[in-house]
């Protein structure tokens, strides 16, 4: 079901990935028909060389039927090593993310805060990080943003980003307890905006008890 474009939270710029994103540097700037697009050098955790615009339009369309996702790998802050598979059962909302991403960082309070208020056997938040600096630089932000909720999660690798598909930061996927993609999200987001939490509430499961 679709997010009243009227009443839902502005959507602002991504910032993009690329597949050599460990070897490219620089900053470059690509205009699409949805937004301002910049690249930075994630190698060096540099803060952007631009002010990202905002975008006045955000909204979320499910796919005509659910799609298959491949099964990602990643660790977790204490470095073990898990897969999408890990989660099935669960309604996943994964979202893919750096901390020298700008709109990323801004949105991480609220994914904090959706997390508080759904996490639990039927939904998960997974704030997955592409940052070369591990664990650690996660952790930091969390510290300093004061988001609890959320769990570290990391990929150095930088390969589930072109395995998903994606080719801007953040992109939010939210996917079926099947494992299967309903529909994705590129750019920042109110994520706890009643809007989007009850987009969410869709898919899940009926509260136990009723």
């Amino acid at each position: 079901m679709a997010v009243n474009e009227s009443s839902a939270p502005a959507r602002r710029a991504s910032v993009p990935v690329r597949a050599a994103i460990a070897l490219l540097g620089g900053v470059v700037l690509l205009v699409s028909g949805v937004g301002v697009y910049l690249s930075l050098s994630p190698t060096t955790g540099d803060r952007p060389a631009a002010t990202l615009q905002p975008s006045r339009v955000f909204s979320f369309r499910p796919h005509p039927a659910p799609r298959a996702l491949p099964n990602i790998a990643f660790k977790d802050g204490a470095g073990r090593k898990l897969t999408l598979a890990d989660f099935r059962g669960k309604v996943v909302l994964l979202n893919l993310w750096a901390t020298w991403c700008p709109p990323c960082r801004k949105e991480m309070p609220a994914l904090d805060r959706l997390q508080q208020q759904l996490g639990g056997a039927a939904f998960q938040v997974i704030a997955l990080s592409i940052d070369l600096g591990g664990a650690f630089a996660v952790q930091s932000f969390y510290e300093e943003t004061d988001v609890r909720a959320l769990t570290v999660y990391i990929d150095a690798s930088g390969q589930a980003a072109p395995e998903l598909g994606v080719v801007g930061l953040p992109t939010t996927l939210l996917i079926d307890d099947a494992g299967r993609e309903i529909g994705r999200v590129t750019g920042p987001a109110e994520w706890d905006s009643p809007e989007v939490v009850a987009t969410i509430r869709q898919y899940l499961g009926p509260p136990p008890g009723s």
